[in-house]
């Protein structure tokens, strides 16, 4: 059963997310060969000032 964690940066609308699952389902289902039904996928909204990238923070760039 994969499980598939994506942090992005709060701000997607609930029909991105609804594309990005289903586009990375399919990509599971046809390269591991695993049912659709077995995929799961959680998404965590995270605010620019939750997140840094090389010290540096996603608010101030």
């Amino acid at each position: 059963m994969p499980i598939v964690n994506i942090a992005l940066y709060a701000g997607r609308t609930a029909e991105q997310k609804a594309a990005l699952a289903k586009a990375i389902t399919k990509a599971i289902s046809e390269t591991a060969g695993v049912p659709d039904s077995a995929t799961t996928i959680v998404f965590q909204d995270v605010e620019k000032s939750n997140w840094a990238v090389g010290g540096v923070m996603a608010s101030e760039s």
